[in-house]
């Protein structure tokens, strides 16, 4: 089937085809109503009887369904009945979440989405989703086919090797591509037909999970080499041939899979790695505000990222996309950017891996520094003898950034920039209180974790959220909307001036570096024209002008409401 919205050309009236009646209807998720039929569809489409006789609206389906969630009292239950609403009723789904979205995104996604990945096998109720194999891989257009929806645009997929901070979760990982599509939904306005998370499961090397007689993945250790590459190879090649206008986002694979996956794949098909490329053009939008407060440039920083994994190496690429476009040749461009990995700071003649290697500092320019060992170069040597400006931690390391790495920050710069970006609250570098007092309530703060205002010598201080939601969803939609076949650097510079240009001077008055949740369909829709735009301009997308993109975008995002229904034959569909 093809999810298709049809207008009539006589009365204006938008409306849904739909090709079976009765209980089909009620059963199929993206269609059924429930008590909110009308009594015409009820006659229509042979439902007659099967709901009470009151015909309800979506907003009070809304109002029942948020009181059935608010008595659940552990957040589990929480994300369970949301799953089970969505897989009855995705229209409801999609607006009590919208009604909702700053208290409920902790549920249908981070922190609690890790717990629903640790006992996947345990609470999983129905498919939602399609699963590759070793043992049926070569099946993969069936397989694709078997998608709700033959039109999909956007593919979610994860092997499930590196599960948020939780390591590997094999078939448990698939939890994180309905979650990052029902924030596609949410966060883009992308209708959740042209939705479609997959788990390509290739075992697991979790002990716990192969021990477990309930575990439902494949019970063997992880394929690696030629037969993995070959594995992601016909998905790709699938793809490509059932769904050739969709876009693929690689969703946390380990870090040896996920640059190769990236760099292989980027200029094949349209595709990108939120990991990567959105946790750096979110961090760097931060980091765009923040420069404005201080009344300065990218290049008059100091930057030193304390995590050289997928993020953090994300990272430094967006800021070296950044400097290089204030006029900085690479060269340049790289020395105020500092790297430090588990063995302290990355320099020249370590061990490390292929995408680190870049990011590896001379032993020259740091001949004179005063640090305690030359064989490991700390963070606080590299604090203090880089004269850093703004600090990032990307590590997991809950306190990593002490008293004392805070206070040497301060030392360097007026206005020092902190960004302990690390999920969930609890694995924070620091808390937004610590950055404030150790700062002497002169930094400027964003979290990967939302945290409350803090008062400061008698005054509110903000930490902003510095949140991929308001980079991915806007990404992915603008790539659809301008037809590009590949998603730039450029686009993901672009996407971040877009946020930061949303703050205003009120905003950094307050030390507010980026856009509240509450605002993110309205990011998304900024993001999306600028990624759109640098379509269009160089030679990649639709050529529309600025109005008509905006037009465009506005019209691709779905706003949850019943439409009315109107039966077509099967045949005819």
């Amino acid at each position: 089937m093809k999810y298709i919205l049809q207008r009539d050309p006589f009365t204006g009236e938008e409306y849904v085809e739909i090709p079976f009646k009765g209980r089909r209807l009620v059963e199929h998720p993206i269609y059924n109503k429930g008590t909110a039929f009308s009594q015409e569809e009820r006659e229509t489409f042979e439902l007659l009887g099967l709901f009470p006789e009151t015909v309800s609206t979506l907003e009070l389906q809304s109002r029942r369904s948020y009181g059935h969630y608010q008595s659940k009292s552990e957040d589990l239950d929480k994300y369970i009945y949301l799953l089970a609403l969505q897989d009855r009723m995705e229209t409801l789904f999609f607006r009590l979440l919208l009604d909702h979205l700053e208290e409920m995104l902790p549920i249908v996604y981070t922190p609690t989405v890790g717990q629903a990945c640790l006992k996947f096998s345990h609470i999983y109720r129905r498919p939602r989703g399609l699963y590759i194999t070793p043992s049926n891989v070569h099946h993969i257009d069936r397989i694709l086919a078997n998608a709700p929806f033959s039109n999909v645009m956007l593919i979610v997929v994860t092997d499930g090797e590196r599960i948020l901070g939780l390591g590997d979760q094999g078939a448990g990982g698939m939890g994180i591509p309905i979650g990052k599509s029902n924030l596609y939904v949410a966060a883009g306005g992308i209708h959740p037909a042209y939705c479609l998370p997959v788990l390509i499961d290739v075992g697991t090397n979790n002990e716990n999970a192969l021990a477990d007689p309930l575990y439902i993945g494949v019970k063997q250790h992880r394929l690696t080499g030629d037969a993995y590459n070959d594995i992601v190879e016909r998905f790709v090649q699938g793809v490509r041939r059932v769904f050739p206008r969709a876009l693929i986002q690689w969703e946390d694979f380990g870090k040896h899979h996920a640059f190769e996956l990236l760099q292989g794949y980027r200029n094949r098909i349209c595709s990108f790695n939120d990991d990567i490329q959105g946790t750096g053009a979110v961090a760097t939008a931060a980091l765009l505000s923040a420069v404005k407060i201080k009344k300065e440039r990218l290049q008059d920083q100091r930057f030193v990222i304390f995590g050289q994994g997928q993020a953090g190496i994300g990272i430094a690429s967006q800021i070296l996309t950044g400097l290089k476009e204030e006029g900085l040749p690479e060269d340049q461009a790289r020395n105020p950017i500092f790297g430090i990995d588990k063995d302290g700071l990355l320099m020249e003649g370590m061990t490390v891996s292929e995408e680190q290697r870049a990011w590896l500092k001379p032993w020259a320019p740091v001949a004179d520094w005063d640090v305690a060992g030359r064989r490991n170069i700390t963070l606080a040597d590299t604090i203090r003898n880089a004269k850093a400006t703004v600090l990032i931690g990307v590590t997991g390391q809950a306190g990593a950034f002490s008293e004392e790495i805070l206070r040497a920050l301060a030392q360097n710069t007026d206005v020092p920039v902190v960004l302990p970006l690390s999920n969930p609250t609890s694995k924070s570098e620091c808390t937004v209180e610590e950055a404030f007092r150790f700062t002497g309530g002169k930094c400027i703060c964003a979290t990967g974790s939302p945290f409350p205002p803090v008062s400061v010598g008698g005054e509110k201080r903000f930490a902003s959220q510095c949140n991929n939601l308001f980079v991915f969803p806007g990404m992915g939609l603008g790539a659809l909307v301008s037809g590009t076949p590949v998603i730039t650097d450029q686009m993901f510079m672009d996407a971040s001036r877009a946020i930061s240009d949303m703050m205003s001077s009120e905003d950094l008055r307050q030390g507010k570096i980026l856009p509240a949740i509450t605002d993110v369909r309205d990011v998304s829709a900024n993001v999306a024209l600028a990624v759109a735009k640098v379509a269009r301009d160089t030679g990649l997308g639709l050529r529309a002008d600025d109005e008509n993109l905006k037009t465009m975008i506005a019209s691709a995002m779905w706003d949850p409401k019943y439409l009315p229904y109107r039966y077509v034959k099967p045949e005819q569909f």
